[in-house]
Order: C-alpha cells, then structure tokens, then sequence
C-alpha cells in the first residue's frame, strides 16, 4: 500500500549546504523511488529559518493538501528556536513555549497520523556560529542545542513517540558554516533515519 511520509522541518530539513545530494530529506526520497519494493513518497516540507512558532502556522494546511494516503510525519525541527539573540536571556523561543509547541503539534499531527517521530537536533560549531556570520546578533550554542534537543526528548517519551538521537552523530567538520551539515553529514543523516524506518517497520 502506498505510503507519505511528511518531513517537517527548517533549512537542514530543506536540504541547505548539501550541493552533491540536496539534503537528507532527498536522499531519502530517492532511496525509495528507486527501490522497487517500496510504495513510499517523501515530502520535504523544511522551509529555511523556521522555528516550531512557524511551522504551527502551516502545519495544518500542509498535512491537510497530503492526506490522500496515510501519512507518517516526522519532525525535525527546533535548531532555530534554541538560537538566541544577543544575550543568552533572550531565546528566539523561550524553553517553555518551545515545549507548549511541540505539545500542540503533537496534538495537531495526531489527527492526520498515528505515526509521529521527532529528529532530534544536531550538534554545532560553536568557532562559526557565534555570532552566526549571516547574521552578527544571533548565535547558536551546543549547550542551548542540548537543552532544546532534550525537551524533544522528554516531550517524546512522554507520548511514546519515536525519538531519534542525532546530537552526536556529526563531527565539526562535517558542518559546513557551523551549522548546516555539509554533504557528508547529510548522508550519515540520512543513513541513521533511514536505517530507522526500516528497522522499526514504519516502512516495509
């Protein structure tokens, strides 16, 4: 039976600094057009710079225009709400209203799927992105990534949602301006979520 698979997500999801291969998401979507044994469509659905504030407000109409087979929705999502701007006390997302966001997406997902994963975060490059070279008031630090990265955790568990670890899955060098990964890191993320949905049936 043919299956979807909706990737939600930010500019990693989307595929950015991945020239060779066009991000995790794709190489996904390219494993299963050319394997023959699976009836699978990927959706990349990663817009650039999203926080989980914004992805709420396309949520609903995303996975609404997708709903003519069963889907399966992952998210990946929330490097951008651990960003801070300027001073460690002003988060683009506040922790608290980080949680509150993955809880309502949660909500909101549940009635098109009763298959939700969440990605977790990727480690950064804290010599590139402090300040973030695009854009000098806003920084990303490993320690921020590692407490948003645990409230996906947390939130998981306390659904019983699939969670897969990826915040020591990359090495700097494979960060290509501290944050994105560069092709080689896209591939080892692909390969880890793939080798997921395959080992835990969600595709078969």
């Amino acid at each position: 039976m043919e299956t979807r698979i909706s990737i939600f997500g930010d500019s990693i999801t989307w595929g950015a600094w991945d020239p060779e291969n066009g991000g995790w998401v794709a190489q996904l979507r390219r494993y299963f057009e050319t394997n023959e044994n699976y009836e699978v469509d990927v959706y990349n659905l990663g817009v650039s710079g999203d926080t989980t504030n914004d992805l709420l407000i396309r949520f609903n109409t995303e996975c609404l225009a997708r709903n003519r087979h069963p889907q399966t929705i992952i998210f990946a999502i929330g490097i951008n709400d651990s960003q801070y701007i300027n001073a460690t006390d002003n988060p683009r997302t506040p922790i608290e209203k980080f949680q509150n966001n993955l809880v309502e997406l949660i909500n909101q997902a549940k009635n098109f799927s009763s298959n939700i994963i969440f990605v977790g975060l990727t480690k950064i490059d804290e010599t590139k992105t402090m300040p973030a070279p695009w854009s000098p008031e806003k920084f990303y630090s490993n320690e921020n990534v590692a407490k948003y990265n645990s409230v996906i955790k947390k939130i998981s568990g306390e659904y019983n949602l699939p969670f897969i670890d990826l915040l020591d899955l990359l090495e700097t060098n494979e960060l290509e301006d501290g944050l994105h990964p560069n092709s080689d890191g896209h591939k080892k993320m692909f390969l880890k979520v793939k080798e997921f949905l395959l080992s835990s049936k969600i595709v078969q």
